[in-house]
């Protein structure tokens, strides 16, 4: 299945579950997301993630770069 199949799924699944209301909120905030034109600036595949530092949640500084370090690093927002 490939990412935009599966993604597809998961939209369709939370239709379900998600009150009509909720999900056309969703739904809203994405096409003025799209609509901004913010996705142009988006990594796209095969792009190299650039290197960033994010305090974990005990307030401890995380480098991107140590994480690679100890394998494949799968960021999702």
């Amino acid at each position: 299945m490939s990412l935009a199949e599966a993604t597809k799924a998961i939209t369709e699944g939370a239709r379900t579950r998600i009150p009509p209301a909720a999900f056309a909120v969703m739904e809203a905030a994405t096409a003025k997301l799209a609509a901004s034109g913010l996705t142009g600036n988006a990594l796209k595949v095969g792009d190299r993630m650039p290197d960033f530092e994010l305090p974990d949640v005990m307030g401890t500084m995380i480098k991107s770069l140590d994480l690679r370090a100890k394998g494949a690093l799968l960021i999702t927002f």
